[in-house]
């Protein structure tokens, strides 16, 4: 092994492990600076109604996301059925809780549907405009409630969101300039957008694919709600709502342990911005990890299921005991290959009567 391919490897696994890194380090930041009496008080609320009424809200928010994501699928021209898409998204939303970084249960849903469907960049694309149909709707809805209801970070974000607008657009058109002069990338780019148009845009799956985010988003909404319920935060529903679009906001920075971290940052800041203690804010977030996690037991099953079917042992076909006569058998014999070099009828066998 060369040297440069030595000191490529520390990097390319620091690199792999970076999400998990940074999501630990803002556990312990918050642990360091709040205590563990958030954390612990917040589990110790988690009871049986919590975790049912979280499930029952997960069963809305994850067939709703399967639709959409079968009305992507339909879009880019590939099969996928609701009952396999509802499995399918059970599976990876476990994988994503359970796993670090918070996509590995994606990747995992977009490789395989795009191999069972005999095309796998298609797949991979269904899941990756899936995913960001609704994080599109997460941000024009979350940037208008903080924007429009007023809360303690209202001001903070009327500042804040133009220069990242601004900064947004310019690192876009700088990437476009860079790929411009190329035409295979042309061509590629093209493409793709004409698929996202067929997949988000259209008359056919737009409304769907909307509806069915807002549906989604709605439940998500609902559970931070409920978490923070559970925790002991009685704050009216209009004053939790900035908080909670804030808090999933940041849910899509893949910089988590298993969707701990940046959540639980920005919920303590924004709870402690709004009056309600920073301590009330890690409790809160805290509980809605555990409820998310809840919601996303059923993928376990999902998964178990799918691995006893590969592992399942074949069963043998059973052998018929029953006796045929000669001629039974040459019908049988005639019947199993129907192009037999056999003359038929008293023709002459030519490749024709073959």
């Amino acid at each position: 092994m060369s040297a440069t391919a030595g000191a490529q490897t520390p990097r390319r696994a620091l690199r792999a492990h970076l999400g998990t890194l940074v999501g630990v380090a803002i556990l312990a930041v918050l642990l360091w600076r709040l205590g563990t009496g958030p954390l612990l008080t917040g589990l110790r609320r988690v009871d049986a109604a919590a975790l049912s009424a979280a499930v029952a809200i997960g069963l809305v928010t994850t067939v709703f996301s399967a639709w959409r994501w079968q009305l992507v699928a339909r879009g880019l021209r590939i099969r996928l059925p609701l009952g396999g898409a509802v499995a399918d998204y059970y599976r990876a939303l476990f994988l994503n809780a359970a796993l670090p970084g918070g996509v590995l249960g994606d990747v995992h849903r977009a490789v395989r549907h795009g191999r069972g469907a005999g095309d796998l960049g298609k797949g991979v694309r269904s899941v990756v405009l899936e995913r960001a149909a609704g994080q599109i709707v997460l941000a024009v809805v979350g940037v208008g409630v903080l924007l429009v209801v007023p809360s303690p970070v209202r001001g903070a974000v009327r500042h804040g969101v133009p220069p990242v607008v601004i900064a947004a657009v310019g690192a876009l058109a700088v990437l476009l300039a860079l790929r411009m002069n190329r035409s295979s990338a042309v061509r590629r780019r093209r493409a793709f957008a004409a698929e996202v148009r067929e997949a988000l845009l259209s008359r056919r799956n737009g409304p769907g694919v909307v509806g069915s985010s807002v549906v989604v988003l709605a439940g998500h909404l609902a559970t931070f709600v409920l978490a923070a319920r559970v925790a002991g935060v009685e704050a009216p529903v209009p004053v939790l709502l900035p908080l909670a679009v804030l808090a999933l906001l940041a849910m899509s920075v893949p910089l988590n342990v298993g969707g701990f971290g940046p959540r639980e940052g920005v919920a303590a800041w924004a709870f402690g911005a709004a009056g309600l203690g920073a301590g009330s804010g890690l409790s809160v977030a805290v509980v809605y990890g555990v409820l998310t996690f809840a919601a996303a037991l059923p993928g376990a099953l999902v998964l178990l299921a799918r691995r006893y079917e590969n592992y399942a042992p074949s069963v043998p076909a059973p052998v018929s005991t029953v006796r045929h006569s000669p001629k039974d058998s040459v019908k049988l014999a005639s019947n199993a290959f129907p192009f037999s070099a056999a003359p038929r009828e008293g023709r002459p066998m030519t490749p024709e009567s073959v």
